[in-house]
């Protein structure tokens, strides 16, 4: 039988390219991978080209361009990158765009990579947290949630894929993780003793693959992934284990966070306190032995860190 064409959109970037690989190396070969990206001949895209993938030029900014990525597809990854252009409406254009295409193209299963909508925990004018941009507490949340609607809407065979905090984000993500301080490194992190939901950037698409499995169960269902879920002082210990030197959880305020001098300090700020202030529904909607069904290869942070150690070593 043919194989099922996925779309994935940013299949170059974290979660998408995490599909991407998945999708290429299951033995079981029964998806098929179309690269959908705004650089088609970029060394990435090419990259998944020479290894069998179709790539497809499209942009969710040009919402005409999405329906050739979608025509002919049996599904789709969707997700958006607020910390391209740091603006919820863009994502929510993008989003419904991305909507719009997936039902003319009349696809069989889509997953949407999404977030919850604070705001449906802590009104606009309840002075706990900063209210951001004018409508927000956690814009890059805020907009994802606030679309997931969008799909249903259009009719479309959604699965919400709601994701956890990228482990890749101490190496990618400037200015967080650990930092040298005149009494040595510290883990700066708003979160008192809340244990936090986190993942392997990479485990997000071996997850996705595995809802796209799954599809009897998963359409129509809203699904959060971690592979750990771990509190302040468990982060610094892995990570003084791989540094070879002590890392001190710095237990610090919202307030304190949001002064850092380190990009989108408010934003993170924000969403570290709602991770912190609603741990129990947060960590929840996040369970490890339901995304290891979904990827039997889900990494603890530990493995996380060993595969890692070299990057981390560097910073």
């Amino acid at each position: 039988m043919p194989r099922k064409i996925i779309a994935v959109v940013g299949a170059t970037g974290a979660q998408g390219g995490g599909l991407a690989r998945a999708i290429l190396d299951d033995e079981r070969g029964e998806f098929a991978l179309r690269v959908v990206t705004r650089r088609p001949t970029g060394a990435a895209a090419c990259a998944l080209a020479a290894r069998g993938a179709d790539v497809v030029a499209a942009d969710s900014d040009v919402p005409v361009s999405l329906d050739a990525a979608f025509a002919g597809a049996y599904g789709a990854f969707c997700v958006t990158n607020f910390w391209e252009h740091l603006s919820p409406e863009r994502e929510h254009m993008q989003a419904v765009a991305m909507a719009e295409a997936a039902s003319r193209a009349a696809l069989q299963h889509v997953i949407w990579s999404t977030l919850e909508d604070t705001r449906n925990w802590m009104a606009l004018d309840d002075d706990r947290m900063p209210t951001l941009m004018g409508r927000y507490k956690v814009p890059h949340f805020d907009g994802k949630g606030e679309a997931d609607a969008v799909f249903a809407r259009f009719g479309v065979p959604i699965t919400c894929l709601r994701t956890s905090f990228y482990w890749d984000n101490f190496i990618n993500f400037p200015g967080m993780g650990v930092r040298q301080h005149a009494d040595g490194l510290q883990l700066p992190l708003p979160l008192g003793d809340a244990r936090m939901p986190g993942i392997a950037a990479e485990d997000i698409g071996r997850c996705a693959l595995g809802v796209f499995r799954e599809r009897q169960w998963c359409i129509g269902a809203t699904i959060g992934v971690a592979g750990q879920h771990l509190n302040g002082h468990e982060m610094a210990n892995g990570l003084s284990r791989v540094l070879g030197q002590r890392v001190e959880y710095l237990d610090i305020t919202p307030e304190e966070y949001r002064a850092l001098d380190i990009p989108s300090a408010a934003e993170l700020g924000n969403m570290f306190q709602f991770k912190r202030d609603f741990e129990t529904p947060f960590r929840a909607a996040r369970s490890v032995e339901q995304s290891r069904a979904l990827n039997p290869s889900l990494q603890s942070f530990d493995e996380w860190l060993a595969l890692h150690a070299a990057c981390m070593q560097k910073r």
